[in-house]
């Protein structure tokens, strides 16, 4: 009789341990094996975009921006080489801005171009390695003063609630 009752205890444990486990495994495998996944994306346009088109011949880049966008945008480009490389300038309509930009004197109209700016690079004596010319180039929506006259705000900042 006592073997009986200490069996009996044996397994009344066993069974309260056996469904106390059954009772939380699900919240602890909702633990282990919940996962939560994000994906996607969406396209932001605000309007303006260009793209820009690059020639080179003797060694002259041949650089032409194209608003691809919906609204009327001004350009500007740089030219990035190293220091050792003289870079000379032309381009009917470009400027040196003096801050390292050209700037396009008008603004372009949706699927106009501007003129070619011309970037002449001129290599050292004896020159023999690879090298790299970079072109940079960004636009900006017409602004509008009081007046009503366009110009351009290289300043321009994207925030919550727009533009500004």
């Amino acid at each position: 009789m006592k073997r009986f009752c200490i069996n009996k205890k044996v397994w009344l444990t066993a069974a309260a341990a056996v469904l106390a486990a059954g009772l939380t495994l699900p919240g602890a495998m909702a633990y282990f094996t919940t996962y939560a996944s994000a994906g996607g994306g969406a396209a932001l346009s605000l309007g303006h975009s260009t793209e820009i088109e690059e020639n080179f011949e003797n060694w002259t880049k041949d650089i032409v921006i194209t608003n691809t966008g919906n609204v009327d945008c001004y350009v500007r480009v740089k030219v990035l080489a190293g220091s050792q490389f003289t870079i000379d300038f032309s381009g009917d309509g470009w400027s040196d801005g003096e801050d390292g930009y050209w700037y396009y004197a008008n603004s372009i109209a949706p699927d106009e171009a501007t003129g070619s700016l011309l970037a002449a690079i001129t290599l050292p004596e004896d020159f023999m390695e690879d090298f790299n010319v970079a072109v940079v180039q960004e636009c900006t929506p017409v602004q509008y003063d009081a007046d009503g006259n366009p110009y351009p705000d290289w300043d321009l900042a994207i925030n919550e609630g727009g533009i500004s």
